[in-house]
């Protein structure tokens, strides 16, 4: 579950499986990093973009799991993995306090309990319906995360008074979104992203916000300054390139 004293990095995964893992194994193993299985690959892969971007971060962080078939040392690989959960096989540089967390960016507009359900078939830890979808499917929705023990998020793209939408929930999500979409920033450059809605929010309410919708330095500082919780970046990490970690590293200065 997301902590509302930390700041978070959340990487959007929207390429392929193979550009993910070449991604994964290349950004730096922190606390402050979300791993989200973006729209486009989870319509590609189904819930198996969700799994496997789930096991590619674990062998990032716990190395990978191998599987033997003899008795014996099934139970050698049992043993060693409650140790490599105890911290106590791996180098220092591996004891950190980090668990996978992986967002299903559903862009549920109905079916709430439904589509939270097939999140939490592919491990995913958070969910997003969208603000957009009628209030029944958002209120079902987060009850169904609650139920499942997974993080409601309401991505609010194209909706002009968030605090609207939240009024008149039955209970609050963990998180809301704040998204300037990409066709909206290609087709008209002066659409803004609606840092001014982080205030309005949590003036009325006690909620985490992220920031959808700017990729670069200076976006992610704008976002920050202004009391986001998490930034969502995903054109950088489209592609896995030689400055792919090196733009992680670059992020994670700016989020604190």
């Amino acid at each position: 579950m997301l902590d509302k004293k930390q700041k978070y990095l959340q990487i959007a995964l929207n390429s392929t499986l193979e550009e993910a893992k070449a991604i994964i194994f290349q950004i730096p193993l922190d606390e402050r990093i979300i791993l989200e299985a973006g729209t486009p690959l989870i319509k590609s892969y189904g819930t198996k973009a969700i799994e496997t971007i789930k096991r590619f971060w674990e062998e990032r962080i716990f190395g990978p799991q191998i599987e033997y078939q003899s008795s014996w040392l099934e139970k050698l690989i049992k043993e060693m993995a409650k140790k490599v959960k105890e911290k106590e096989i791996f180098p220092k540089e591996k004891q950190i306090p980090l668990s996978p967390y992986i967002v299903a960016d559903l862009k549920c507009m109905d079916r709430g309990e439904r589509e939270v359900q097939i999140a939490k078939m592919g491990g995913a830890s958070g969910a997003v319906v969208l603000g957009q979808a009628p209030v029944e499917t958002i209120n079902a929705f987060i009850e169904a995360c609650e139920k499942y023990g997974l993080d409601a998020m309401v991505d609010m793209m194209n909706v002009k008074y968030p605090l609207e939408v939240l009024r008149k929930l039955k209970k609050l999500p963990k998180v809301v979104i704040l998204h300037r979409g990409v066709d909206e920033e290609r087709f008209n450059p002066e659409s803004e992203i609606p840092y001014h809605e982080i205030h309005r929010i949590k003036e009325n309410y006690d909620i985490m916000i992220a920031i959808a919708g700017g990729d670069t330095i200076n976006e992610v500082q704008r976002a920050i300054f202004n009391d986001a919780d998490i930034v969502v970046v995903w054109k950088s990490f489209y592609k896995s390139t030689a400055q792919t970690a090196k733009l992680a590293y670059e992020f994670l200065k700016e989020i604190r």
